[in-house]
């Protein structure tokens, strides 16, 4: 019964202005969908014990949103349906998008090698860490590698190297590729723009330093999956409209597209690996509140990789170790895959 009722929350969700007969009618939701989706994320948060999780599932071309589910832990111990799509916060799936500014300078390629050396890098006083410095490091890795690898060292290395010290030359191509986008969206209420928290790119080229959701990550992986075109997410069956017909150059795009296809056939992506239907995507992990030990881990991601249908993100916040994108939001993101590929 309490199933059941995650469809009639989602419903009314987009309702928003309208009777909702009229919604139920509108709505771009695929019902069966968004009970299996439910389904498979309540059962991870359970499983990991996490706070609260996001699965948003996005069609490509038109931007139909065939599943929305928000779950959150309360005042029980179990998982209640939550509306908060407009919650802010920093966003571990940076990588690729400032790999793809970079690459916009022509400055980079995805074969230019770079060393992340033992996995800590001194940058301003500060550490800047790889998930694997306790082992060594990477050494010296491709450009290509280090975003299979989620290498903090690697993406802020092939930051220097594109922009050196014209720091607003990056936040001015995030704009023109209209990253952040949109800032409403019909039926999610309270959606704003993303917020800088601090104009230097050392650690908003990774995800910090920043506040964005979780559906405006989504809408910029799946302009890269669209070829560039950036389409807003909608709940309803509507004409579809477009933020940005290019968000950047298409060869730009292809090697973005390589890449990411690479992080899951080679890299710390191979969680989602499917044997039912090619996948392209990025994980992350990311601290949201370090005097609370609270994570955000993720993963979004689009296919088939050939001729993309969906994009979809899984994001999940929880407290203390372990915490794994890959491992944990990866494998939210590769159930519902081989659920919609059966």
């Amino acid at each position: 019964m309490r199933t059941y009722l995650f469809i009639i929350i989602a419903i009314t969700l987009v309702s928003c202005h309208t009777k909702q007969e009229e919604a139920i009618l509108d709505t771009a939701i695929d019902s069966t969908l968004q009970l299996q989706v439910t389904s498979i994320l309540e059962s991870k948060l359970s499983e990991i014990n996490a706070q609260s999780g996001q699965a948003i599932i996005m069609e490509v071309q038109t931007g139909q949103i065939k599943a929305l589910v928000g779950l959150e832990r309360k005042d029980s111990a179990d998982y209640q349906p939550s509306e908060n799509f407009h919650v802010q916060q920093p966003t571990s799936l940076m990588h690729p998008i400032s790999l793809l500014a970079a690459l916009e300078t022509e400055k980079v390629e995805l074969d230019d090698m770079v060393d992340v050396g033992n996995g800590i890098y001194h940058v301003d006083g500060e550490e800047l860490k790889d998930h694997n410095w306790h082992r060594g490091g990477y050494g010296e890795i491709s450009v290509k590698q280090g975003l299979a690898y989620s290498s903090n060292i690697a993406t802020y290395k092939v930051m220097e190297a594109a922009f050196g010290n014209h720091t607003q030359d990056y936040f001015n191509l995030l704009n023109k590729m209209s990253y952040g986008k949109p800032d409403s969206i019909t039926g999610i209420a309270n959606l704003k723009s993303y917020s800088v928290e601090d104009g230097n790119t050392t650690w908003f080229c990774i995800g910090y330093d920043q506040l964005i959701t979780p559906i405006q990550i989504l809408t910029f992986y799946n302009a890269i999956a669209n070829n560039g075109k950036m389409v807003p997410p909608q709940l309803y069956k509507d004409s579809i409209t477009v933020i940005n017909p290019l968000i950047a150059s298409q060869t730009n795009i292809d090697k973005l597209k390589q890449a990411l296809l690479f992080n899951v056939t080679d890299g710390l992506g191979k969680t989602v690996k499917s044997n039912k239907v090619s996948v392209a995507g990025m994980q992350g992990t990311i601290v949201i509140n370090e005097e609370e030990a609270e994570y955000g881990i993720e993963f979004c991601g689009y296919f088939p990789v050939d001729n993309p249908k969906y994009t979809m993100i899984v994001s999940i916040n929880k407290g203390e170790l372990p915490a794994s994108g890959g491992l944990m939001a990866g494998d939210v993101f590769k159930k519902i895959v081989d659920y919609i590929n059966k």
